[in-house]
């Protein structure tokens, strides 16, 4: 069975003061035991939270990566730095990633396979423009970045797949509950075409887009969402506790 993977994306969001009395929050709190936490701080915040969650079961990923270990590649971070660093999860092709740096499908397949190949787990972000589901053309445009960003992929096991409809990333709209379950549904049939649908049944499909603790109970509940991608909403304890436990 498929636990919930509920993971805070902080963004370009708090120094080290700021990232340790939130993650001090969350390690002192009580946590629904059914749920795998994940926290992503800015790099600048990595080891000392790191270190803070050290005997916790709070896990920290990172928020991008290069894909190569090493070189001239300035304000880059690679994947060796942050397996070495005590990395879990490292997020990959997420929107802003796409829309503000160019980052194509192809750039995004090469971050997936490093990743795996240095033990990190890929969260793989994917969605549609608001332009794209008024054309209709949603699950077209979805399918097409799950075909090109896992290809030449065999360890379907090892990725999280995170459903971000981009027209609801920080505007405060949020797809239904019936919307991002369908999307997540199809996402796993394209899944199981990608690898096999055995395979298909074991990957964790989050949601991401403006998830906040008066709608996380709700979007949970469906059958093919596997947790969240967090936004804003992580960067306040409280909130990002009441949607660990699905408090409204």
């Amino acid at each position: 069975m498929r636990r919930k993977l509920m993971a805070g994306n902080w963004k370009m969001n708090n120094d080290i003061e700021e990232s340790l009395k939130l993650v001090k929050s969350l390690k002192d709190s009580p946590l629904n035991s059914d749920v795998d936490v994940l926290i992503c701080p800015p790099f600048t915040s990595l080891y000392p939270v790191i270190l803070e969650l050290k005997n916790s079961s709070i896990k920290v990923g990172a928020q991008n990566m290069h894909f190569e270990d090493s070189g001239a590649y300035t304000g880059e971070v690679s994947p060796t730095i942050l397996k070495n660093l005590g990395v879990e999860y490292v997020i990959i092709g997420h929107s802003e990633r796409r829309q503000h740096f160019g980052e194509t499908d192809q750039f995004i397949n090469k971050k997936v396979k490093s990743a795996l190949n240095h033990g990190l787990k890929p969260i793989l972000c994917v969605g549609e423009s608001l332009e794209q589901r008024e054309e209709g053309i949603e699950k077209e445009t979805v399918r097409t970045q799950l075909i090109m960003d896992l290809e030449g992929i065999t360890e379907g096991e090892k990725i999280v797949v995170a459903y971000e409809p981009i027209w609801a990333i920080g505007t405060g709209r949020t797809a239904t509950s019936a919307q991002a379950n369908e999307m997540s549904a199809f996402i796993r049939a394209v899944l199981g075409d990608i690898f096999t649908k055995d395979t298909a049944q074991n990957i964790i499909i989050q949601y991401g887009g403006s998830v906040k603790a008066s709608n996380a109970k709700e979007i949970m509940l469906q059958s093919d969402i596997d947790g969240a991608l967090v936004g804003g909403a992580s960067l306040k304890a409280d909130e990002f506790i009441k949607i660990i436990n699905f408090e409204n």
